[in-house]
């Protein structure tokens, strides 16, 4: 279990933790570990290309406020700015790995602002990729 209810504020996980909640959950916490190291860095330096090589594509996103379909990496990297805000930015560079919320829909950062699970390539999901699936202006 990811977290513990302490009144009503969830106390989270730490890190070995989490890595046992996403092995159960989702699948091998190394491939997810990487992905979300990789993305705090590329967030942190302003790579919009390195982020735009995590997202799994199509995905709906709002860029400037308008939802807006977007289809491949280049496209991604040209709104960059329009999608991740401050607030996602501060959201993904911020996010404790021991306080990540895990559930069967994936890995969350912040309020929801981002989440990333495994992409399957096989029926059975043993071979995956990691990408992010949602990025959302959500939260105070």
């Amino acid at each position: 279990m990811p977290f513990v209810l302490a009144g009503t504020t969830p106390v989270l996980a730490d890190e070995s933790g989490v890595n046992q909640s996403i092995d159960q959950l989702l699948g091998d916490h190394t491939k997810y570990r990487a992905v979300i190291v990789a993305l705090q860095k590329a967030v942190a330096a302003h790579d919009a290309s390195g982020v735009a090589a995590l997202v799994d594509y199509p995905i709906g996103v709002a860029v400037n406020g308008k939802e807006t379909n977007i289809k491949s990496a280049k496209v991604f990297a040209k709104h960059y700015d329009g999608i991740i805000t401050p607030r996602i930015a501060k959201a993904i560079t911020e996010q404790k790995y021991g306080d990540l919320f895990v559930n069967y829909k994936g890995v969350m950062f912040g309020d929801g602002q981002v989440w990333i699970n495994g992409v399957c390539h096989d029926n059975e999901c043993k071979n995956f990729d990691v990408k992010i699936e949602t990025i959302q202006d959500v939260g105070k």
